[in-house]
């Protein structure tokens, strides 16, 4: 009796053949870096409610130079990240009609990317002054 082979698809570098998967995988390893910001926030915020010298060394900590390469290397990968939300955000969502016709796709995208922009600024402002 012969026997039979179970075809067994090959998953080594998949995503490496073609570029919409290579954005693709990028854009979800950009998450890793949302996250472990998200963490160092809560640390932060434990370390308030430790008192003040706890925060003082939490905020320290930050100024550290791979702790600077880690926020600037955070801040690339999520804005990749929400550069590609707000691109793909147009083909997820509801057609939008204003007037009777519909908003263009490149509309909704940029206008959700300017309100980005504008938030993160004006987050950056506020923090600037405290």
């Amino acid at each position: 009796m012969a026997q039979v082979k179970t075809y067994v698809r090959p998953m080594q570098g998949w995503w490496r053949k073609n570029p919409y998967f290579v954005r693709y995988m990028i854009r979800e390893a950009s998450s890793v870096f949302l996250a472990t910001y998200a963490v160092i926030l809560l640390v932060g915020l434990l370390r308030l409610s430790q008192g003040e010298a706890a925060y003082d060394g939490w905020r320290g900590a930050l100024m550290h130079p791979l702790s600077i390469v880690f926020h600037w290397v955070a801040l690339l990968t999520v804005s990749y990240h929400a550069y590609t939300w707000w691109k793909v955000a147009p083909k997820t969502a509801p057609h939008i009609r204003i007037g009777g016709r519909e908003v263009p796709e490149m509309l909704i995208a940029a206008g959700g990317l300017v309100g980005t922009v504008g938030a993160s600024i004006v987050v950056y402002v506020i923090v600037r002054w405290m």
